[in-house]
């Protein structure tokens, strides 16, 4: 099974995550970022696979820290679980709609980490989660798994609705991407790696 554990403690957070990306039974999110738990519940289950994320930071200065740390592990853990990426499809492409927002994904596990992210958050806040955060959890996110990322709001008006229509159409379009295919024989790649 392509899985990965990873513990992760500096002087502002300390994280504990799990990623098998083979298994969807198994999905517990501990943050103390109540909105940021909902996402990443969300992503996880509509990527098929399983996540375990405990972390404790520092959100009484706010919570940036833990949110861009934890996205630094499961990026690290997603690259690690991947391995040498053979046999995976390597692009995925989603479209979410979230009632009256439509949210759009498509990625790349090239090894070339970018991100484009087109999406206006009207809203500052939703708990204690800055909507801000957004970016900063794909770019930490995308970096450490070596992904080239887009994401797009195409419309929306309710906050919260555009930023689960990003999240769901991340796990969705990484679970066509990470899924392996009978029909290609060692790594998706004219050059015969990636990385």
């Amino acid at each position: 099974m392509r899985k990965a554990t990873k513990q992760r403690q500096t002087l502002e957070t300390a994280i504990d995550v799990t990623l098998n990306l083979d298994d969807a039974s198994s999905v517990s999110i501990e943050t103390g970022v109540g909105f940021f738990d909902h996402m990443l519940t969300l992503f996880a289950s509509h990527g098929r696979f399983s996540l375990e994320v405990k972390a404790t930071g520092d959100l009484h200065i706010d919570s940036h820290h833990t949110v861009e740390d934890v996205g630094i592990v499961i990026g690290q853990l997603f690259k690690e679980a991947i391995g040498d990426k053979v046999g995976i499809n390597r692009y995925g492409t989603a479209y979410v709609p979230m009632d009256e927002a439509l949210g759009f994904v498509s990625l790349d596990i090239s090894g070339r980490p970018y991100l484009v992210l087109d999406a206006d958050f009207t809203t500052q806040t939703l708990g204690n989660f800055d909507t801000e955060l957004v970016r900063e959890f794909l770019q930490a996110f995308m970096v450490h798994a070596g992904i080239t990322l887009h994401a797009r709001v195409l419309y929306g008006i309710n906050t919260h609705h555009k930023i689960e229509a990003i999240f769901k159409a991340l796990g969705q379009a990484l679970a066509q991407a990470i899924a392996i295919n009978p029909n290609i024989k060692g790594v998706n790649s004219t050059k015969g790696l990636l990385e």
